[in-house]
């Protein structure tokens, strides 16, 4: 299966090769999810307008040179109101106390909101000895002087080890970030084998696939009131793969969205979904998708486990 293995193996380790965790940390759509994916290459997280769509800590992986730098993707830090909401913060945290280097994403247009003054606060609290970078990005949508001034402000509150300019979306900038990542990892073995891009399974990436399809086709607050599983997962002779999936909703007026007038809405969403599975497998995709009511799923924790998270975390 291309990009992955089914097992893992290091890398002996030489003098050369160089390996460890960068966090990527922000506020919701801080553009952390398409950093990701344009430094791995590849669709490894869920990536729409909405915000707080990423809910576990997802893992890709990227090569530079001899140095293997290993992305975790976390959920946006902002002020959590519901045991989702504190389990999603938890796992940013934990992610970037576990991690080698972090990377604080701040927007240039947004510039310094009291959700990143938050932030600081809680990396000044917090200490560690790993370095801190700051990345403005979407620096496409001010003028030079706006983002210099920005900087200043922001290297004046905290002591980052360097600031970069970039667009995600776009890719200015994104080049020298990872390559001064790629230096400052410590030297040792590789932590995954070379062709592997996501430690996430690919019933979890298929399932969020299928989640992001259904954020951008719905728009109300019922994006943040479902949740996708992979319930089978078959491959077939022919090369084929049958994939059955349930979406999750907390009331039967859900449901009905959902499905659409007629079920269009749950086919258009079927389409899309595979097509993209499909891409990213480089094989057939025969997609089965079923909407499910239970009024309580947010308290579960089965569902919480399913989507990398933590369910103590969340509690008040």
């Amino acid at each position: 299966m291309p990009g992955f293995s089914p097992t893992w193996r290091g890398m002996t380790e030489t003098e050369d090769t160089r390996a460890g965790f960068v966090a990527l940390i922000g506020e919701p759509n801080a553009g952390k999810s398409t950093l990701l994916n344009r430094m791995v290459g590849a669709k490894v997280s869920i990536v729409t307008h909405k915000v707080q769509t990423t809910r576990a800590r997802i893992r890709g992986v990227a090569m530079e040179g001899a140095s293997q730098i290993v992305f975790v993707d976390t959920p946006g830090l902002f002020r959590p109101r519901r045991r989702l909401d504190r389990a999603m913060v938890a796992a940013a945290w934990s992610g970037a106390a576990d991690a080698d280097i972090v990377v604080l994403l701040v927007e240039a247009h947004r510039g310094v909101t009291e959700g990143v003054e938050a932030i600081l606060a809680s990396l000044e609290e917090r200490g560690g000895d790993a370095p801190i970078a700051l990345a403005i990005n979407k620096i496409d949508r001010v003028e030079a002087p706006v983002l210099l001034g920005l900087s200043e402000e922001l290297n004046a509150r905290f002591r980052f080890a360097r600031t970069f300019m970039i667009s995600a979306e776009k890719g200015h900038g994104v080049d020298d970030l990872r390559a001064w990542l790629a230096d400052e990892l410590p030297k040792g073995p590789w932590l995954y084998p070379e062709d592997q891009i996501a430690d996430l399974p690919l019933r979890m990436i298929a399932a969020e696939m299928t989640r992001e399809k259904l954020t951008l086709r719905l728009h109300q607050e019922l994006p943040y009131q479902l949740t996708v599983e992979t319930e089978a997962w078959e491959d077939r002779p022919d090369g084929s793969v049958k994939i059955d999936q349930v979406i999750y909703v907390a009331r039967d007026g859900h449901k009905g969205i959902i499905l659409g007038k007629k079920g269009e809405t749950i086919k258009a969403v079927g389409k899309l979904a595979r097509e993209e599975i499909s891409r990213f497998l480089d094989r057939k995709v025969h997609l089965f998708l079923q909407v499910k009511v239970r009024s309580g799923w947010l308290e579960e924790a089965e569902r919480y486990s399913e989507m990398g998270l933590d369910f103590k975390d969340g509690a008040p």
